[in-house]
């Protein structure tokens, strides 16, 4: 059932990262992939990559804070294919500052980088996915949508993909157009490698490891396939147990209380 045969999918933030992982396993399933982003240079290649490889791949430029980019990226797949089946919500930054050491101006770009642009990335695909019978959206969220990050507007806009997720759900549902979360914890990418922060993640997460894009991307495909047809609205935490509950296990492992 997670076979997308004759599905086009747009994924924002494809280039690389989890939006790499989720553009290559998407292509591999039989899915026209737009792979959409502001990296030009390394979206072509992933795009020629995957042709290479007998798929089917396109990159566009995407600016997911702009209309005007997002009506260009929805042009393609319906010249392209004359249908849109899925969309990924995957594009993100994160600004890694407190409240105190938060400008407005980077304040408001995470906001819209993050926030914004699924919203508008979800007005700009629902009326040719509705023409089409429905389709799947999945945002891609953080386990920091569960919690109070050090990074003020990075967590808020997750928290409110969160809450994006859930009423964009009951206003397409009479459409078939399913909305989901994915949210994440610790996954190491080239953007993050060198970060002083993943190895205590780490010994706090249960499994004792960060996660692998590869291993996220197979929870968006199934949230984009057939295989999720009864679920929408709602968050699906992907993140080793951390958010289950990492702090109280190790108060657990350090008191004598439990032994791991």
């Amino acid at each position: 059932m997670s076979d997308l045969k004759g599905r086009l999918a747009i994924i924002t933030g494809g280039a690389r990262g989890q939006g790499e992982a989720e553009a290559r396993l998407f292509a591999a399933k039989g899915a026209a992939v737009i792979i959409a982003d502001v990296l030009a240079e390394e979206g072509r290649a992933l795009a020629q990559t995957l042709q290479d490889d007998g798929l089917e791949a396109r990159f566009t430029y995407l600016d997911v804070t702009d209309p005007a980019s997002w009506a260009s990226a929805v042009a393609l797949a319906l010249e392209w294919k004359s249908r849109i089946d899925i969309l990924v919500n995957n594009a993100g930054i994160i600004n890694r500052s407190t409240i105190s050491n938060t400008g407005l101006d980077a304040w408001e770009r995470v906001l819209k980088v993050n926030l914004t642009g699924a919203f508008l990335g979800i007005q700009a695909v629902s009326e040719p996915m509705a023409e089409n019978g429905g389709g799947s959206v999945v945002n891609i969220s953080s386990n920091s949508a569960f919690s109070g990050h050090y990074d003020p507007a990075y967590t808020a806009s997750k928290w409110g993909l969160r809450g994006l997720t859930r009423s964009a759900a009951m206003e397409f549902a009479s459409k078939n157009i399913r909305i989901n979360a994915v949210c994440p914890g610790l996954v190491v990418t080239g953007l993050n490698a060198s970060s002083p922060h993943l190895e205590p993640m780490i010994q706090m997460t249960p499994m004792k490891r960060s996660g692998k894009p590869e291993e996220i991307a197979e929870l968006v495909l199934f949230l984009a396939s057939d295989a999720s047809s009864f679920i929408t609205g709602e968050d699906f935490v992907i993140d080793g147990g951390f958010t289950a509950g990492a702090a109280y296990r190790r108060v657990a492992t350090q008191t004598g209380i439990f032994k791991a």
